[in-house]
């Protein structure tokens, strides 16, 4: 697996560790700052600026993950294709790119601007804080997934309502219905009504 900024800790230049930071936001989005990852995640969260993919093959079908075990947040639970937090300066568009092909080894043939969302989501399980302004994207992927392990534990296409039996019986991310009703009418579109989401 290649190493990159988000699945290692670095060294800089004077040997010592080079903490992950995120871009803090005001309620409109705009950059006011920076914070580490862990930190801006502890409770009660601090507004950061995150991104969430949704990729669907040519059935129609939503590209979810298991996120994999070995996680500090939300370890073993099924959530949208990619998502995650751009670097500061760097474009959420650029970032979801990068991730989508970090985590699952695929590039989207498709990747479109669907809005953005602002939610506060606290994860009982981990006593993590998801207080974001998520930039969301939704696409197409037609390429075979080379998913590195350390970041995904397993992933399934699924329909609509194969999603929905899913969702009932399998616990998913915090965050994960709350991007997804976001994302819905970019989602229609790209689908076609058919398709049912």
């Amino acid at each position: 697996m290649p190493i990159t900024p988000a699945t290692a800790t670095h060294s800089s230049s004077n040997g010592t560790a080079e903490a992950i930071l995120l871009e803090l936001v005001d309620e409109d989005g705009a950059t006011i700052g920076t914070a580490e990852k862990l930190t801006a995640h502890q409770p009660p969260g601090q507004l950061h600026r995150a991104f969430s993919v949704f990729l669907f093959d040519e059935r129609g079908r939503l590209l979810v993950q298991q996120r994999a075990l070995g996680k500090y947040h939300s370890p073993g639970v099924w959530s949208n294709t990619c998502c995650g937090h751009p670097y500061p300066g760097e474009a959420p568009f650029a970032a979801a790119a990068r991730r989508t092909h970090e985590e699952l080894g695929v590039s989207p043939s498709l990747l479109a601007e669907a809005g953005t969302v602002r939610y506060n989501h606290p994860d009982p399980a981990s006593g993590l804080v998801e207080q974001e302004f998520n930039h969301l994207f939704v696409g197409m992927v037609q390429s075979s997934l080379r998913p590195d392990p350390e970041e995904v534990g397993s992933t399934a296409f699924v329909s609509a309502a194969e999603l929905a039996e899913r969702h009932a019986k399998d616990p998913f991310s915090a965050w994960f219905m709350t991007v997804l009703d976001a994302a819905r009418p970019a989602i229609r579109e790209l689908t076609g009504d058919s398709a049912g989401w």
